[in-house]
């Protein structure tokens, strides 16, 4: 089945400074998570689990591996109308700028869109982590004869200063809307929310970002060409002349915004039962399907990790980690609290023999690593030692950042022997 009423269009998000260094060499959605997928898969699974199968990436920074894994992973049916599309920021006759915006990109690519019949467009972030069914928020759209429907998370006074927050009727129309209130505001903007959410002091309403928008009205909206952001400007303008409902969300939803909310998703993954399900067979995370070997662990004692496929492990100790594709641990290593993306490749039997290879791609041994987050293609050598905290001071080097006591070691570095962090 395809949803023909919707077109689903993925914000893949300007530099994702905030993310650096993840997003050095690539663009934010194709960042890697849970040690084998991308962040944009979580959008675009949500879509295919809610039979929308017709999916436009937006991007401008960094595209070239976001186009060769959706290119490599989202094949459908000759048959189909199904598609997945990455645009980048292309110069035509009548723009020759970057992404100005969220609703600037959109208002680029609508000359893409219109090529396709749909009554509804399905505006979402890339950089989320979340699962839910599309479908209950449209019906809910067309229930209230929405011109405009917002997502909302309950989120604390702490975090909402960084979320557009807005106030609702007993209808669900949003009567009011402010972007990122001070701390000092965000006191008067309190919402009526489950009690449990009022338990966890989660009492207002913060924009997610998922927009769904008549086909009619985003035409007309865009043909304004001096907005040009959805949550700073569209949203809040539209809240007097159209009728702009919030679809209220509770279940598991995460902005990852930064380093910090980044690491903390991927490590909330080892937890016994996590707020992120990855094994609900109704809400399946699709990704590129490699065809890669079991893991092999010799020796090792795990406690909270989830280990992805390919990865040869001989550590002493693995605890609360996340080991992704390809990872090559050494002897009496010891991985605390770390999430290791893995590799892109393996190296040879013949290279590694011929010791032409002075670090190894992956963790040495004798390493004891914590708090750290190790980017693909790494090379850490022998007896090194990353202790990431709250005492290590901000800092970046060629090899790694230090942010909010996390240590990053940045894609394809080598961290010589002996290296002390």
């Amino acid at each position: 089945m395809i949803n023909s009423k919707v077109l689903s269009i993925i914000l893949g998000g300007g530099q994702g400074s905030r993310l650096y260094p993840l997003t050095e060499q690539r663009s934010k959605p194709a960042v890697p998570i849970a040690g084998k997928y991308r962040l944009v898969d979580i959008p675009i699974s949500n879509c295919i689990n809610s039979d929308i199968k017709r999916m436009y990436v937006l991007t401008q920074f960094n595209s070239a591996s976001l186009n060769r894994h959706i290119k490599n992973t989202y094949h459908f049916s000759f048959f189909s109308s199904a598609f997945v599309d990455v645009l980048a920021a292309e110069q035509t006759i009548k723009s020759d700028k970057w992404f100005q915006g969220t609703a600037d990109a959109v208002r680029q690519g609508m000359h893409h869109f219109l090529q396709h019949e749909f009554e509804y467009a399905l505006i979402l972030s890339g950089d989320q982590l979340y699962q839910m069914d599309y479908n209950k928020m449209i019906d809910a759209h067309i229930e209230a004869n929405a011109d405009i429907s917002v997502g909302t998370y309950p989120v604390n006074a702490k975090d909402g200063t960084s979320f557009g927050i807005l106030k609702t009727d007993d209808k669900n129309r949003i009567t009011s809307f402010i972007e990122k209130p001070s701390a000092d505001v965000i006191v008067d903007w309190k919402s009526e929310v489950s009690d449990e959410m009022k338990q966890q002091g989660r009492e207002y309403l913060g924009s997610t970002g998922i927009y769904i928008f008549n086909k009619d009205l985003l035409v007309e909206l865009m043909n304004d060409e001096s907005t040009v952001d959805f949550g700073k400007e569209i949203i809040p303008q539209s809240i007097e002349k159209h009728k702009v409902i919030s679809y209220p969300f509770e279940g598991y939803w995460t902005d990852i915004g930064n380093i910090d909310s980044f690491f903390e998703a991927n490590l909330g993954l080892t937890d016994d039962i996590p707020q992120f399900n990855l094994f609900d067979l109704d809400n399946r995370v699709y990704t590129n399907a490699r065809i890669l070997p079991t893991s092999k662990v010799s020796g090792t004692t795990l406690n909270k990790a989830v280990i992805a496929e390919g990865c040869i492990i001989q550590a002493a100790t693995i605890e609360k980690s996340v080991i992704g594709i390809r990872s090559r641990i050494g002897k009496e290593t010891t991985v605390i609290n770390t999430y290791m993306m893995g590799s892109d490749t393996y190296e040879s039997l013949e290279d590694i023999e011929s010791k032409k290879i002075d670090i190894l791609m992956g963790i040495g041994e004798r390493c004891f690593i914590k708090n750290t987050i190790i980017d693909k293609n790494c090379r850490i050598g022998d007896d090194v030692r990353i202790n990431g905290g709250k005492h290590l001071e901000d800092t970046e080097t060629d090899q790694y950042v230090i942010k909010d006591g996390i240590v990053v070691v940045k894609k394809d570095a080598v961290i010589p022997h002996g290296t002390i962090i």
